[in-house]
């Protein structure tokens, strides 16, 4: 967002100027932002005065349009879904409010980048060594009777496996009962067409 620009004394008058209702004006001032753009109501000539204010923003010609930058409160009014415009301190509000956000949001990243990660090896956030693993095939200073407990901790497990695939299935025989259980497609062998 471009700073905002402190409107001089004369800019203030003839804005004041612009707002009056006058029953011969067309188009009224409504109000202005922070980077000086300029916010009105007309009606547009020869439509019922039923109709509603239209509204539109007016910018300097000097601004590029991507730096044209409406803040949300103007945006609701220009939309109808506000009926009042946004006042100068409410703007301001808005825009302190935005500062604290950004200053929390710097805080609460740091916070979350100072906690240790799940996936981080540990110790590597403290500088501390990290304790050397010790895998199965590995022949270090595992004891003799480690080693044995191990074997016989392996052979259980593999022989509770042979025991669990030997039970019967008590699913096995229904499983290929139905009739077209075992059926695969055929491929298409497309037939003679009708002679005309």
């Amino acid at each position: 967002m471009p700073p905002s620009r402190r409107i001089g004394i004369l800019a203030q008058s003839w804005y004041r100027w612009k707002a009056l209702r006058l029953p011969w004006r067309r188009k009224f001032l409504v109000g202005f932002d922070l980077n000086g753009f300029t916010y009105w109501e007309f009606r547009l000539a020869g439509v019922d005065k039923a109709t509603r204010w239209r509204r539109i923003v007016k910018y300097p010609r000097s601004t590029h349009l991507s730096d044209v930058h409406i803040s949300p409160q103007w945006h609701q009014w220009l939309r109808y879904t506000r009926d009042d415009p946004p006042t100068v301190g409410e703007q301001k509000d808005d825009v302190a409010r935005q500062a604290r956000m950004r200053v929390l949001a710097a805080e609460a990243d740091a916070r979350w980048a100072a906690k240790p990660r799940v996936m981080d090896a540990p110790g590597q956030q403290t500088g501390q060594p990290s304790p050397a693993l010790q895998s199965p095939g590995s022949k270090g200073p595992l004891k003799q009777d480690e080693r044995q407990e191990e074997k016989t901790t392996q052979q259980q497990q593999q022989q509770q496996n042979t025991k669990a695939k030997e039970k019967d299935d008590p699913w096995a025989a229904h499983r290929s009962s139905g009739p077209s259980e075992n059926w695969q497609p055929e491929a298409w062998t497309p037939g003679s067409g009708k002679q005309r």
